[in-house]
C-alpha cells in the first residue's frame, strides 16, 4: 500500500466530515480524527481493548489502515514511554468513539494531538462493528480515508483506492528497519551475545532479552552472514515485520546460513515466516489476518493454551499432522491457533531453532508467552555446554 500526502497540523482543532472508502465500494462516513487530508493502505482490524499506543507504533502495521474494534479509544492519552518504535507506522486509524479528554497519570497529550503531530489521517464516528464484520466476511482490502478538502465524489475516491497496489507482493521490511546497528546492553551480568535481525522489531523485544543477561546487537534487515558472525553471537534472532514474506529473499538467505552453522535461532512473526521459507515451506495471505492481544494459541509441546499478541496477515503453509523432513533435519509445527488452525510456531528437532507467529514481548499484550525467551536462553546454554 502507498500513503499519499497526509494532513496539516494546523487543521487539528476543526472537526470536519470524513469518509472511509473500501476497494469493494463499501463506504463509511464519519468525522475527521487526527490529521486532515487523505491516506491509503490495507484496511485491517485489531481486537485489542488496550494498548493502542503500542499498536500504532508497531512497524508491522506499515501501510495499513487499522480499525480499532474496541468502541472507546484514547482514554489514556499518549505518553513518552510506551512507543514501540520511533514513530507511528499505521497509514490511518479508524475509531468509533474517541475520548473527549484523556485521563491517565502518565499521559502527556491526547491521542488526537499525537496523530496530528505525526500527520496520521484518521476517522471517528464509524460503526466499527459493522466495518469489522464486513472485513471478516470479505477479507482485508485496500482502502482510503479522506477528510476536509480531500473529499471528492464517491466514484472518484473509489477509483483512487482501487489504483493502489495490493499488500500481497509488497516488500516493506527494509522500509521500517534500522539503517545502522545499535546495541541494547544486558541487564546485570552479561551471559550471551545475540544478533537480532531487524525486520520491523519492536522496542520491547530486545529489552526482554536484555533482562535475561543478553547483549543484543540489532542489525539492519540487509545484514549479511559476515555481519552476523563478526559479532561471534551465541544466538541469532529474526524479528517481526510488515509485508509479504514471499518477497524476503535476503532474510531467507541469511537464515539459511545461520541454520547451516547450527547457531541457536529464534524467530517471531515475520521471522517465523522466514524460517518456514528457509525450511522449504510456502507462505500464503490470510483472509483477514490475526491482529490484537487476545488470540488463543496452543503450545503443542506442552499442551498449554496461551493468550497471545498478534499482528500478521500472512502465514506458513506447513503440515499440522506430521513431522516434516527438511534439508536441516526434522521439523514440526509447535504451536497452532485455536481459532482457525493456522500455524503459529515451528521447531527443528535435530538442531537448536524455533519460531512463533506471534509477539511474546507483551507490548501491549498478555505475558503468557514470556517463556519463549527463556526457551531461547536454554538453547544457547545447551549449545555452549
Amino acid at each position: 500500500m502507498t500513503t499519499s500526502t497526509k494532513g496539516n497540523a494546523s487543521q487539528r482543532k476543526e472537526v470536519l466530515p470524513a469518509v472511509l472508502v473500501l476497494e469493494d465500494g463499501r463506504i463509511f462516513r464519519g468525522r475527521s480524527y487526527g490529521a486532515v487530508g487523505e491516506t491509503f493502505g490495507e484496511a485491517v482490524f485489531s481486537t485489542g481493548m488496550t494498548g493502542y499506543q503500542e499498536t500504532l507504533t508497531d512497524p508491522s502495521y506499515d501501510r495499513q489502515i487499522v480499525v480499532a474494534t474496541a468502541p472507546q479509544i484514547g482514554n489514556t492519552g499518549w505518553n513518552d514511554e510506551d512507543d514501540e518504535s520511533s514513530r507511528i507506522w499505521v497509514s490511518g486509524y479508524v475509531v468509533r468513539d474517541p475520548a473527549r479528554v484523556p485521563s491517565n497519570w502518565r499521559a502527556k497529550r491526547s491521542l488526537d494531538d499525537e496523530l496530528v503531530a505525526q500527520s496520521v489521517v484518521g476517522i471517528s464516528g464509524v460503526d466499527t462493528r459493522a466495518l469489522t464484520r464486513h472485513l471478516r466476511e470479505r477479507g482485508s482490502m485496500r482502502a482510503g480515508v479522506f477528510s476536509g478538502t480531500a473529499i471528492a465524489p464517491d466514484d472518484e475516491l473509489l477509483a483512487r483506492v482501487q489504483a493502489q497496489p495490493q499488500m500481497k507482493g509488497a516488500s516493506l521490511y527494509e522500509e521500517v528497519a534500522t539503517k545502522e546497528t545499535y546495541v541494547v546492553p544486558a541487564v546485570g551480568e552479561k551471559r550471551f551475545t545475540v544478533a537480532a535481525i531487524d525486520l520491523g522489531i519492536k522496542g520491547m523485544t530486545p529489552r526482554r532479552m536484555a533482562e535475561r543477561g543478553i547483549e543484543v546487537h540489532v542489525l539492519p534487515a540487509t545484514a549479511t552472514a559476515e555481519d552476523v558472525y563478526a559479532l561471534e553471537p551465541d544466538g541469532v534472532f529474526f524479528s517481526n515485520g510488515p509485508g509479504d514474506p514471499a518477497t524476503a529473499d535476503g532474510p531467507v538467505a541469511l537464515m539459511t546460513a545461520v541454520l547451516e552453522r547450527r547457531t541457536p535461532l529464534f524467530g517471531i512473526c515475520f521471522g517465523n515466516q522466514i524460517l518456514g521459507r528457509a525450511l522449504g515451506f510456502g507462505t500464503y495471505k490470510l483472509k483477514y489476518g490475526h491482529r490484537g492481544i487476545n488470540q488463543p494459541v496452543q503450545d503443542r509441546t506442552t499442551g498449554k493454551v496461551e493468550v497471545t499478541a498478534h499482528n500478521h496477515g500472512f502465514a506458513v503453509d506447513a503440515p499440522l499432522d506430521r513431522v516434516s523432513e527438511t534439508k536441516f533435519g526434522r521439523a514440526e509445527v509447535s504451536h497452532v491457533c485455536l481459532n482457525d488452525d493456522v500455524v503459529e510456531g515451528l521447531q527443528l528437532l535435530d538442531q537448536p531453532a524455533f519460531s512463533v507467529q506471534y509477539h511474546p514481548e507483551a507490548a501491549a499484550g498478555p505475558h503468557d508467552a514470556a517463556y519463549l525467551f527463556d526457551r531461547f536462553v536454554s538453547l544457547m546454554e545447551g549449545q555452549r555446554a
